[in-house]
């Protein structure tokens, strides 16, 4: 999770920082999502499974069909922050990130009504036509399927309330403060996260736990022996094993 600035943020900013976007003044993904390995035998016909739950291939076709049809038809003010080859491992991640947190939400006796996830559609949408955009643009943008906004509001609202939780509805505003809140929240998510026992099928690659994302994972049968793999240019290599 990173929220380190020294003034306190207001809903508005929360709820936005879940998403990256150039269109929007907030720039990253919330960095407080974990993400589980690729490890582990996948049902058939699965792209990934959590407990005994199924993500499958047809319904993650279904929404990356979803979002394609969505960015063709607004591309022109929509910037994909992803390449457009990318859209299954995307979603897949969005899909594989909502199981997440509601996951957390069951461990801390959390129950989300519709009325909070309107509230936080609603910051987020207020933010996005800052930039002259709306929410749909702003989530496809960001790898959301139109149909899972509704997902997303619940995401955001369930976050919200376990940081009012951990803070007592006031965050603080010294750095270490901060930082002691940023690593109880990390560590809630790893915790819900590894309880789910997340696998992926590795034809979408594995899961990076610092971001809940699906990413591709180097062919150990064409590295050449005693050569590590390359890291991607700019960026740390993804934490393929829970942290907690």
């Amino acid at each position: 999770m990173h929220r380190c600035p020294l003034r306190k943020p207001d809903r508005r900013e929360r709820d936005a920082a879940v998403l990256r976007t150039p269109i929007t003044l907030t720039a990253a993904a919330l960095a407080a999502v974990l993400a589980l390995s690729a490890c582990g035998s996948v049902q058939l016909g699965a792209a990934a499974v959590t407990s005994d739950q199924r993500i499958s291939s047809a319904n993650l076709a279904a929404e990356v069909s979803n979002l394609n049809q969505a960015y063709q038809a607004h591309k022109a003010k929509i910037q994909l922050q992803f390449a457009a080859s990318q859209m299954p491992q995307e979603v897949l991640s969005w899909l594989l990130r909502f199981r997440v947190r509601e996951q957390m939400a069951q461990r801390y006796g959390i129950t989300v009504g519709q009325a909070q996830v309107q509230d936080a559609l609603a910051s987020i949408s207020a933010q996005a036509a800052q930039s002259g955009v709306t929410v749909t643009d702003l989530a496809v943008a960001n790898g959301v399927p139109p149909d899972q906004i509704n997902e997303l509001g619940r995401y955001v609202a369930i976050q919200n309330a376990i940081l009012d939780r951990l803070d007592g509805g006031k965050l603080p505003r010294a750095t270490p403060a901060l930082e002691t809140l940023s690593t109880r929240f990390d560590t809630s998510q790893c915790v819900a996260a590894r309880s789910l026992g997340i696998h992926v099928n590795p034809q979408y690659g594995a899961l990076d736990y610092r971001a809940i994302a699906v990413v591709a994972v180097p062919n150990k049968l064409s590295a050449l022996p005693g050569v590590p793999a390359p890291s991607p240019t700019g960026t740390a290599a993804p934490q393929l094993t829970p942290h907690c």
